[in-house]
């Protein structure tokens, strides 16, 4: 099955919420945790998602090398600027979705078009 979201105007978190939902095949009728249901998820119209400044500014996000003092925590707008919108779509829709085995294979059933 084919489900679209529009981001057009719409939040980070609140796309990434409905994303998340339909990802784990809660929309399914036979919905079961224990399996990746056979849907594709497409979010059109990313780059036109709205982020509010404050958000740009106050979120970060955390890299690790594994070395003492080697977390680095880079504010959303380098982020934005380095990686994309994107990059920081996908790490919203993964942290709404279960710590598991199966959150990789419910993330393969993601596409991002601008």
């Amino acid at each position: 099955m084919e489900y679209t979201i529009d981001a057009k105007n719409k939040m980070l978190g609140r796309v990434a919420s409905d994303a998340a939902t339909v990802l784990r095949g809660k929309k399914e009728p036979d919905f079961t945790p224990n399996r990746v249901s056979d849907l594709k998820l497409t979010v059109l119209n990313a780059d036109k998602m709205d982020i509010s400044d404050k958000k740009k500014k106050q979120k970060g996000y955390k890299t690790f090398s594994g070395y003492p003092s080697g977390l680095k925590i880079a504010p959303m707008e380098k982020v934005l600027e380095k990686k994309g919108i994107e990059y920081v779509l996908k790490k919203a829709i993964m942290g709404m979705l279960p710590k598991n085995k199966l959150r990789k294979q419910m993330m393969k059933n993601l596409i991002i078009s601008k």
